[in-house]
């Protein structure tokens, strides 16, 4: 059965078009992002792993190898069905750094551009037989579905065949699709939903034709087994290979393929979504990997007994084209042709992306004024095309001479002589970049010299001159030239590894990279001092527009505020900016880029632990800690807790000053979360602890008393109290085992201001008791004189007829009485908390009114209106002279503090069981610096001679007396800012009418 070649080559345009629509539907949101996300949908994209060899060739092993060519499946499905312990760590750890391929990891793990160089040089070698092997693929079995007219494509003087025409079309058509739907990184959704239909569409296609072989050319299961057993040399095929041995390499070759191909390995490790998809993927697909491997041999036996004429390796396309069923004939080729696009995509794009991230980016200093997206958009597109066309090109230089089978060993081969150096990433921290490079080189040049050369020149042996002998390579001693390869890579590797210096920044990346990463947690000072400076500085490697989106984007990310400035949270910042521009430029280029422009601080000390980076990652990995890992870690929570829950505020600070702990006492103290203020220094806090707390750590004072500040309008008074942690370090001797520079300070700050008003109290009712008995023995001395002078001024007054002796003696009068005031005042006042008065009902209206009467007898005074608003029916339960006491002494006050005309407003109402009345008046009010003290006596604000400053002492007595409260609104008149109002408490008679 043959096909015309223009249907063919439309269906296979009408195939990858079907490829061009569900990326572009992806892309645009048509397709549910619930599907998009799905586990199995992820485990399906991981099918573009399975080339047109896996479809084609592998039927070609089956036959080769019997078997052993399950060691395939089981070398491949083996590293994702113990992914936790296999790909696990590498998937946590190329997620957290952004590292996209093996030459990323690499250059990651032993610190060393020149690794990541070797890397893509030597993946680039790999992986052109396998670029090669897509094409020919393709090219061979639409060539083998139009045979009779193919012929008239050729070009026979120019010497291109119609395969080679074919095989150049198809390249051009599918770099078209890849740089448009692979290279941006806005549309790689859209790719992976392609790579998941071409996965789903060769695994159906696949089954069909195994289907067909088994029932349709077998008539059954049972029909199988009769042609079997009367086919014997068949079974026999089955298991003379494994007693060779060769299956055993077979295994170790395939093993490498999930973690060293790059296409594979950014699938599987690099684009992991999440942990849980990595875990479905470990069961779901070695399934996929069984589906694809039931229809083998069943394809195999078909085409042998149908005699068909086409090599093995093309099986899968010849048992239904000699079924005379041409849409199962075109199933199996769009099934082919799904198998080889897939993988010549990821391909191409795994490779143009270490070519430009590992060979072009770092060669020159990048400096990027324009839309540096547009620019490296184009660059990977441009080499895409031009990977495409070095694949076409191998393949031209091969001329069919190898099968599928030859060209996927040789890449497998080339592959696994990066598991020596990936292996030890997580497992062997001791590896250092010399062993790698060195067992790497050897690796390859044996690889090169024994597969590759021969492969190109069509060489199989190499004569030794001046004897018979020959020293044969090439594909039939490809198991010897796998296992000296790997031997020699291995063996150099670890003695180079032991026996040569490890440098520093080897030994911190591979503590970063080992699963036990907690230990390299340092606390490194950057030279940056915000988040605003970060951009400042990126932009002149990034240029203004994209340091500002990368910037924004980190901070997003990690939840930070545009103005960040803490020490802790800008070291997250970089670790992050570093990590997102490894994603887009490489981990070269990135780290690069972020050593120059946003550097650590160095400095001759050690650097100190990042406890706030242990105490995440710990939290992070709490679940997984056991045995005695999770008793330290459970006995590190507990006096955690006991630090934070302490009942006196504490704080903690590194060697550095910034602050590692700050308890929940402190944070209800200063009303500053811990999390606005871990990981800043002191410099960063508001005031007053900002220059409270940084003048007490650089003094050399242990503690500090009765510290007065000023919080939230408030008076505080606290205590401080610091001490140094001192790390231990090791030493014979006892001054050695501490630093006497310290290696942090405990703050801890006691807020004693009840302690302290409760002081001032006792000393006030001290001082109160003093003035009570001054004023007993000031009255009494004064007193007897004074009336003795105003008798005398009166016998004045009636013995004289003189004018100015009249005068005088009115003058002597007015001071008298001047001076009796003021002893009746002390003597009220040094009698007040004394007496014993009968409280009775008091009709608090009729008590304002009769201080509102007596004080409007002193026409001397200014000239206000008294407003009495107070309800007739307020009664409290009180003493009703020394009631009318207060209210005269308030209203005097009231009175005084007005304008002449003022309006003094007296009010009652009840409030949670007690009478109030409140005095307002329309005065400037009372200052803030004043109003502590206006209780005290002999403190008043009036000019000398017109007050004695115990009215409101006295007040403040007799309502305290009444078990009463007396509280200042000031201003009063919050629209105008003035006024005064003095509110008096009383408890009530009786419960208050409803």
């Amino acid at each position: 059965m043959t096909f015309d070649i223009v249907n063919i080559a439309l269906i296979g345009v009408a195939y990858i078009a079907a490829l061009f629509f569900v990326a572009f539907a992806t892309s645009k949101g048509w397709l549910s992002s619930n599907w998009v996300r799905h586990p199995f949908f992820y485990v399906l994209s991981l099918g573009v792993s399975l080339s047109a060899w896996t479809y084609y060739g592998i039927v070609d092993l089956a036959w080769q190898h019997g078997y052993g060519v399950l060691a395939y499946y089981l070398g491949t499905g083996a590293m994702f069905l113990f992914a936790p312990v296999a790909l696990e760590p590498l998937a946590r750890l190329a997620q957290r750094y952004q590292l996209t391929s093996p030459a990323d990891l690499l250059v990651f793990r032993y610190h060393s551009r020149e690794a990541g160089t070797l890397a893509t040089l030597f993946m680039l070698l790999g992986l052109l037989p396998l670029i090669a092997l897509q094409i020919q693929a393709v090219a061979e079995t639409l060539a083998l579905l139009s045979r009779d007219n193919v012929a008239a494509m050729a070009l026979p003087d120019s010497g291109v065949t119609s395969k080679d025409l074919i095989a150049f079309f198809y390249c051009v058509l599918l770099a078209l699709f890849t740089t448009t739907y692979g290279a941006s990184r806005k549309r790689r959704a859209g790719l992976a939903s392609a790579m998941a239909l071409e996965s789903l569409v060769k695994l159906v296609a696949l089954l069909a034709v195994g289907f067909y072989a088994v029932y349709g050319v077998f008539g059954g299961l049972s029909g199988l087994d009769m042609w079997l057993a009367q086919n014997s040399d068949m079974q026999q095929l089955l298991y003379t290979p494994i007693k060779q041995g060769s299956s055993h390499t077979l295994l170790l070759v395939f093993i490498a393929t999930a973690v060293a191909m790059p296409h594979i390995f950014y699938l599987s490790i690099a684009e992991r979504p999440a942990t849980n998809t990595l875990r479905t993927a470990s069961w779901g697909f070695p399934l996929f990997l069984l589906l694809m491997a039931l229809p083998i041999f069943p394809i195999m036996w078909a085409g042998f007994a149908l005699d068909v004429t086409e090599p093995v390796q093309y099986f899968t396309l010849a048992v239904p084209r000699a079924s005379g069923s041409a849409l199962l004939t075109i199933l199996a080729f769009v099934g082919g042709l799904s198998a080889a696009t897939g993988a010549l995509i990821m391909i191409t794009l795994a490779l143009s992306t270490m070519v430009m991230n590992h060979w072009l980016l770092p060669g020159t200093r990048w400096q990027s004024e324009d839309n540096m997206y547009r620019q490296l958009l184009w660059l990977r597109r441009t080499l895409v095309t031009a990977l495409f066309l070095a694949g076409f090109a191998f393949y031209l230089l091969l001329n069919n001479r190898l099968s599928l089978s030859d060209l996927a060993i040789i890449a497998f081969i080339a592959s696994l002589q990066f598991l020596p150096g990936i292996f030890a990433v997580i497992h062997w921290p001791q590896g250092n970049r010399r062993g790698f490079i060195a067992g790497l080189l050897a690796g390859m040049l044996v690889w090169a010299g024994g597969l590759l050369v021969p492969a190109m020149v069509g060489n199989g042996g190499i004569a030794i001159p001046g004897t018979d002998l020959q020293i044969r390579l090439g594909m039939e001693i490809w198991p010897q030239i796998t296992t000296l390869s790997l031997s020699v890579n291995v063996l150099l590797f670890i003695l180079l590894s032991l026996f040569t210096r490890t440098s520093s920044l080897e030994r911190y990346a591979a503590d970063l990279c080992s699963d036990d990463s907690i230990s390299q947690a340092l606390r490194l000072e950057l030279d940056v001092q915000s988040a605003a400076e970060f951009r400042l500085r990126l932009s002149e490697s990034l240029g203004a527009a994209t340091a500002s989106q990368e910037v924004s984007r980190a901070l997003r990310q990690l939840n930070l505020p545009e103005d960040e400035r803490r020490p802790y949270a800008l070291r997250q910042l970089r670790d992050k900016l570093e990590a997102n521009l490894s994603g887009l430029l490489g981990r070269v280029l990135a780290g690069q880029i972020v050593d120059r422009h946003l550097p650590f601080v160095t400095s001759d000390l050690p650097a100190n632990k990042d406890i706030n980076l242990i105490e995440t990652r710990l939290s992070r990995y709490k679940n997984q800690l056991t045995g005695l890992a999770a008793e330290l870690n459970n006995l590190r929570l507990y006096h955690r807790q006991m630090l934070e829950e302490l009942p006196m505020a504490a704080c903690s600070l590194g060697r550095d000053g910034e602050i590692l702990l700050w308890n929940y006492a402190m944070a209800d103290l200063s009303a500053v979360s811990a999390s606005e203020v871990i990981g800043s220094k002191l410099d960063y806090l508001p005031e007053p602890w900002s220059e409270l707390l940084s003048e007490f750590v650089q003094s050399a004072d242990g503690s500090r008393f009765k510290q007065l500040v000023e919080i939230n309008g408030n008076s505080h008074w606290l205590n401080l109290h610091k001490t140094r942690l001192k790390q231990r370090r090791g030493g014979k001797h006892k001054d050695s085992f501490r630093d006497s520079r310290g290696d942090g300070q405990m703050i801890l700050v006691e807020d004693i201001t009840e302690t302290q008003i409760l002081e001032q109290e006792l000393m006030h009712s001290e001082r109160l008791a003093s003035v009570g008995r001054l004023a007993a023995g000031v009255a009494h001395e004064v007193g007897n004189p004074v009336t003795g002078i105003a008798c005398l001024a009166q016998n004045l007054q009636f013995e004289s007829d003189n004018p100015e002796v009249l005068e005088t003696a009115d003058q002597i009068l007015s001071q008298t009485q001047r001076i009796s005031r003021i002893v009746h005042s002390l003597v009220s006042f040094s009698h007040s908390g004394s007496q014993e008065s009968i409280k009775a009902p008091v009709d608090l209206h009729a008590c304002v009114e009769e201080a509102v009467q007596l004080l409007s007898l002193q026409r001397d005074k200014t000239e206000v209106t008294f407003e009495n608003r107070v309800p007739a029916d307020l009664v409290a339960l009180g003493d009703n002279q020394r009631l009318i006491q207060v209210f005269i002494n308030l209203l005097s006050n009231a009175r005084d503090a007005s304008p002449d005309g003022g309006n003094i407003e007296i009010d009652g109402y009840y409030r949670a069981g007690l009478a109030c009345v409140s005095v307002t008046d329309d005065g400037p009010g009372i200052s803030p610096a004043h109003r502590d003290r206006i209780l005290e006596p002999f403190f008043t604000t009036k000019e000398p001679g017109e007050g004695t400053g115990l009215g409101l002492a006295m007040v403040y007595s007799i309502v305290e007396e009444h078990g009463g409260q007396l509280e200042l609104v000031s201003p009063a008149h919050t629209d105008t800012g003035r006024g005064a109002r003095f509110i008096v408490q009383i408890p009530l008679e009786k419960e208050p009418p409803k």
